[in-house]
């Protein structure tokens, strides 16, 4: 897996986490423990920090960047689903980017909230606790956000990356 300093600034991985060998690190970036990065996902903290909490996954063709003055931050337990944008936002613990969508800077996902495929968070958008934001650009829906399926997929990628540090192995 590449993984790059970018100066003196080194990324920080948590042994227990798992970081496909085809995901790109770089920088700074902090990966908490029970994580999980998948292939062809790119964390590029060269602007500024990125930190991507305990048992997290953050699934394939995912892009995670930053600016100096907004960092970005995905809390524990989060599902951050294929294709997704992050940029200097916030996603608070328990929530979810669902695939495809992009939540711009100084955006703030608060727990238990979901952001529906293919929406646009734009910037300074407060998605609630418990709320569901659909769209282009994203309108908020206040409790609609079932969290039940977010926790399932939760523990299915733990499982998952389990299993990958255990078995993955190339053959070519």
């Amino acid at each position: 897996m590449p993984i790059y300093a970018l100066g003196k600034t080194e990324p920080t991985i948590h042994a227990d986490a798992f970081v496909h060998p085809d995901a790109v690190v770089i920088g700074d970036v902090r990966i908490g423990a029970f994580a999980s990065i998948w292939p062809n996902t790119v964390l590029r903290g060269d602007h500024g920090s990125i930190t991507i909490g305990a048992y997290t996954s953050i699934q394939d063709g995912s892009v995670v960047h930053t600016t100096p003055d907004s960092p970005t931050h995905v809390g524990d337990h989060c599902l951050v689903g294929h294709m997704v944008h992050l940029e200097g936002c916030i996603m608070e613990e328990w929530s979810q980017a669902s695939s495809g969508c992009v939540i711009l800077h100084y955006a703030r996902i608060c727990s238990g909230a979901i952001v529906a495929a293919n929406a646009v968070v734009l910037n300074n958008t407060i998605v609630p606790a418990g709320a569901l934001a659909v769209g282009t650009p994203a309108v908020i829906k206040e409790g609609k956000a079932n969290i039940e399926p977010v926790k399932m997929g939760i523990d299915s990628y733990v499982e998952n990356a389990k299993r990958y540090k255990r078995d993955l192995r190339r053959i070519d």
